[in-house]
């Protein structure tokens, strides 16, 4: 017995060695933290348990019969984040540069397969080089194992990976098939094919940093949700992150008591839009004076600015927040703005957590790179989410609410439940101007001399601005259910919210929706 007890300690400090002490030191001279540090830090303190640890690899070609270290260069396991159950996995660099094989994919997949039948969030910490060259086939098939796992967990459990280091070729697709992606500046990058097989066949030089780094996937991309600037940053973002979701598809998002009264009214949101329709202002000035406490945390902050999405709390409660930026683009629905805003609606509604839409659009943004990349196609994405969605939806329309990108920014006709407007709201086929220019061109035309035309112009807009650039109009077809005053937003939206509590809605049995991908 005493053997045994021996062998079992010295196989445990084997696996928690990893690589060595002197590969760990490579990985704090480059500021990064090892796998086990890293899990320290995501969890609860103490709370970690772990799975696995005594897996080994079983090839034996190529020399790998000489490199077999217990846990196989992957940390499993599950502990606690804020008191709840989470499962986590961490790729340790230390070891064969993190390579996945057949045996540490098995030990992911067994944790996955954990978090769906417990209905817990899966976590993973990705650092690795990719697939185990040695292994062929069967580390392909272990990333294969792991994809699949991905899609059927998807919408059914939150999944939040991190990227901490190099992820590339077919490893880049687990963190794209889950729902939120972090990434660290300056140390973590993400690509299909790296700088040498690019240089090789399109005969570009580029950097891994400018190819697939944290600000590249977050800035231009779209990949990425979330940059940090340091391991310990990111794996604190995580933890906020998962202050604002639900365990599972059938949870309720943590809920706490608010000490930001419900009545709490802002005067400063009576002036905040501007009185000229084409000055811009910041949207996220409106969307922090409602929420509670003014906290809002932003999803996807640096790609496609002209729409902001992010969760706040509304009454103690998470809200899916859904806004258009007029200081960006002038609030323009694109295609980037389009997709990002969808994917969020789409998480939203799979976790039973309200969407909070503030309109402010003048519609699509015009031009030849719009047309031929698809807006049509990917516009109709955001018109999809927002009309297949069945969790409370509740729009306000602050000032532009134009053409069919009224229809598409959760409005009534797509079973909005509760749409307000503020006095300044607008809402029309398209701005008074461009609509006077079409409807009275032959009276602007008869007009005379240029001059006179202006004056006809200006006399036009002002009576189409009188009776259609307004809310009123849209209150008196039931298309907006009251029209507010600015400075009482958050009353009206957290008295909704309660009363949607209890709301039920369903969508035809089928299979599922052919979204326009």
């Amino acid at each position: 017995m005493s053997d045994r007890l021996e062998e079992l300690r010295r196989r445990h400090a084997a696996a928690e060695a990893g690589g060595g002490a002197e590969r760990q030191a490579k990985i704090h001279a480059e500021g990064r933290l090892t796998a086990r540090e890293r899990i320290d830090l995501l969890l609860d303190e103490g709370s970690f348990i772990e799975t696995d640890k005594l897996v080994r690899h079983r090839s034996r070609d190529f020399g790998m019969d000489q490199q077999v270290i217990d846990g196989d260069g992957f940390v499993t396991g599950h502990g606690l984040i804020h008191g709840r159950p989470a499962y986590v996995f961490a790729q340790d660099f230390t070891v064969l540069g993190g390579s996945l094989s057949e045996t540490n994919a098995k030990k992911i997949v067994k944790i996955m397969d954990l978090a769906l039948k417990t209905g817990a969030p899966i976590i993973g910490l990705n650092d690795s080089g990719g697939a185990r060259i040695q292994e062929g086939v069967l580390s392909l098939g272990g990333y294969a194992d792991i994809f699949l796992r991905n899609t059927i967990s998807s919408g059914v459990v939150p999944q939040i990976s991190a990227i901490l280091g190099p992820c590339a070729g077919g490893a880049v697709y687990s963190p794209a098939l889950t729902d939120f992606t972090f990434m660290v500046e300056g140390s973590s990058y993400m690509f299909v094919t790296g700088p040498d097989v690019i240089k090789t066949v399109t005969h570009e030089d580029v950097t891994k940093e400018d190819l697939g780094g944290a600000v590249t996937h977050n800035a231009k991309s779209g990949v990425a949700h979330f940059l940090a600037h340091s391991d310990a940053e990111c794996l604190q973002q995580i933890r906020e992150l998962m202050t604002y979701l639900p365990q599972n598809n059938r949870d309720d998002a943590p809920r706490g008591t608010s000490t930001d009264p419900e009545d709490r009214a802002d005067a400063a949101l009576d002036t905040i839009v501007p009185p000229a329709s084409n000055v811009p202002y910041d949207i996220k000035d409106v969307i922090r004076r409602v929420v509670d406490h003014s906290k809002f945390f932003e999803v996807q902050e640096r790609f496609a600015q002209n729409m902001v999405v992010g969760f706040a709390r509304m009454d103690g409660r998470t809200v899916g927040v859904v806004a258009n930026q007029p200081a960006f683009l002038a609030g323009c629905l694109d295609i980037d703005s389009s997709v990002k805003g969808a994917r969020f609606v789409r998480f939203c509604d799979a976790f039973n957590i309200p969407i909070l839409t503030f309109e402010d659009v003048p519609g699509f943004l015009p031009g030849t790179a719009q047309e031929w990349g698809g807006i049509i196609r990917h516009g109709a994405k955001l018109l999809y989410a927002f009309a297949e969605a069945t969790v409370p939806k509740i729009t306000v329309i602050t000032r532009k609410a134009y053409g069919g990108a009224y229809c598409v920014m959760g409005s009534k006709h797509l079973r909005c439940d509760v749409n307000l407007a503020w006095p300044s709201a607008e809402i029309a086929v398209m701005g008074a101007e461009g609509a006077v220019n079409i409807v009275y061109r032959k009276e602007i035309a008869a007009a005379g001399s240029p001059e006179q035309q202006d004056a006809t112009r200006k006399a036009k807009t002002d009576e189409f601005k009188d009776r259609f650039a307004n809310p009123f109009v849209a209150a008196e077809h039931g298309f907006v259910d009251d029209v507010v005053e600015p400075r009482e937003t958050r009353r009206h939206v957290i008295r909704a919210l309660r009363l949607l509590e209890t709301k039920v809605d369903t969508m035809p049995r089928k299979k599922h929706g052919n979204i326009p991908l």
